[in-house]
């Protein structure tokens, strides 16, 4: 699977995001800086990685989700690209209108950065298929503004159709129905808040972020 990460002014995970790309993925994934207007010829999968794109200025992810490569990154998932938006990356999608909802300011008004606890909601998606449901995985999160929200009728549907893939459970943030990842109506656009390029070594803490980048694999190899 080829594999492009995309650069904002501002981003800060984007270096763990390549990391984990080229041990679990593609050795030759690479950084695309915001200004490109295209993609790596060949790209399965854009990885938009965590941070404070432009200083979260005007609102987490609203500059950034008009840069110029993000026309390319919309006709990829228009297409049926993947599309991973990790942390800013998942205030980058909701801005730019990839996914539904709004990542607004913590509850507690503090940022958190800790490992938290998720429940793997479904594994009928190509991020999650490694993973068993029901599934408790512990990733580290890093967020001032990762609060989910919806209205109701978006709440709905995206329960209804299975598109809640990762849900905390122990709510650190506030969001609605303790939402913590959610995929695109095609399913193959993901958005998250916690981090799991941070959760793919022993070394780190934890390993079940492998799991993500691994039911990824399974897809890149399906015959």
């Amino acid at each position: 699977m080829k594999v492009a990460v995309i650069q904002f002014p501002g981003s800060n995970c984007d270096a763990d995001a390549l990391h984990a790309a080229r041990e679990t993925l593609d050795p030759q994934a690479r950084f695309v800086w915001h200004t490109e207007d295209g993609l790596p010829s060949g790209t399965d999968l854009v990885f938009l990685p965590g941070g404070f794109s432009y200083g979260d200025h005007l609102r987490s992810g609203a500059i950034a989700a008009r840069s110029p490569i993000m026309t390319a990154v919309r006709q990829h998932a228009e297409r049926g690209g993947y599309v991973l938006g990790v942390c800013n990356g998942f205030q980058v999608l909701t801005e730019a209108g990839l996914l539904p909802g709004a990542l607004s300011r913590n509850r507690d008004l503090h940022f958190q950065c800790r490992p938290v606890h998720l429940r793997v909601e479904n594994t009928h998606t190509a991020y999650t298929s490694r993973y068993q449901e029901g599934q408790s995985i512990e990733i580290p999160i890093a967020h001032g503004e990762g609060n989910y929200y919806a209205d109701a009728g978006v709440l709905e549907r995206l329960e209804g159709e299975g598109r809640v893939v990762f849900r905390y459970l122990d709510n650190p943030n506030g969001s609605l129905n303790d939402i913590a990842g959610i995929v695109s109506e095609r399913g193959n656009v993901l958005g998250m808040m916690p981090h799991p390029e941070r959760a793919v070594e022993r070394l780190l803490g934890s390993e079940d972020g492998r799991g993500l980048f691994e039911s990824l694999q399974a897809v890149a190899v399906r015959p």
